[in-house]
């Protein structure tokens, strides 16, 4: 039998609303050099693949202009309006080179400090799975649910807590997410997949068909921050300066 191979999916289309500043989260200034860069650079520290396609809107400004030349990294300029569709249109791309047992890994460009030994504890005890899973961190934290908000308050008024959820079992998903090809390519198929915010999401809408298992979680790291605001960059830099063998 012929051995899986690694293909390596970056969305990076996205505009990065919440983030705020005057480019896209992906092309921010982190320690020097764009978060992007970062994110490739952390990921070819410890990966193999066959192909990694970073997958950007069809009127990308600023990947040429900021992101260094890197002959082991294709551009696609196919992304969609959802994150969903953004990788569907990647695997697209890369459906004439990609076998149906092959691994596509998806990483959020956000995620620049992804720990190396998380991405190689995926790796590890994903190989051999029929379908895949996510790196993920049990949930710590107290989880309060709120209040819908009333007709008669005031606009803008602070919420108020409705109740306290159980957090037993529950989960906070990371990336990367790495699944067969094959099962990624059905999962994004299915017509809910639009509105899936991870790649998980849709595999587990698969899955509830009968046609795969559930994804694996494997647990992940409190280090693997994903950029959302721009405050959250003086945290990724930190997070960055630990020495080589914190993350």
């Amino acid at each position: 039998m012929t051995a899986a191979r690694l293909f390596v999916v970056v969305p990076a289309a996205g505009g990065g609303s919440r983030f705020g500043g005057a480019l896209p989260k992906q092309y921010a200034d982190l320690a020097g050099r764009p978060v992007l860069a970062h994110t490739l650079d952390r990921l070819r520290s410890v990966l193999q693949p066959v192909a990694t396609v970073v997958v950007l809107a069809p009127d990308d400004a600023h990947y040429a202009r900021l992101i260094e030349a890197r002959p082991d990294v294709e551009v696609q300029r196919c992304g969609g309006p959802t994150r969903a569709t953004t990788v569907a249109n990647a695997l697209a791309q890369l459906a004439p080179r990609c076998r149906a047992d092959d691994w596509i890994l998806v990483h959020d460009a956000a995620r620049p400090c992804v720990p190396r030994a998380a991405l190689r504890r995926l790796i590890a005890e994903l190989d051999g799975d029929a379908v895949g899973g996510l790196l993920a961190v049990p949930v710590a934290d107290t989880l309060k649910r709120a209040q819908p908000a009333g007709p008669e308050g005031p606009e803008g008024a602070p919420p108020r807590v409705r109740s306290t959820e159980d957090r037993q079992g529950l989960w906070q998903a990371q990336t990367p997410q790495m699944f067969r090809c094959a099962v990624l390519r059905a999962a994004l198929a299915l017509p809910m997949a639009a509105a899936a915010t991870d790649e998980a999401a849709a595999v587990e809408a698969l899955a509830a068909t009968g046609a795969c298992a559930m994804p694996r979680l494997v647990v992940g790291s409190a280090h693997n921050i994903k950029l959302t605001y721009a405050a959250d960059l003086a945290l990724a830099a930190a997070v960055l300066s630990l020495p080589d063998e914190d993350t």
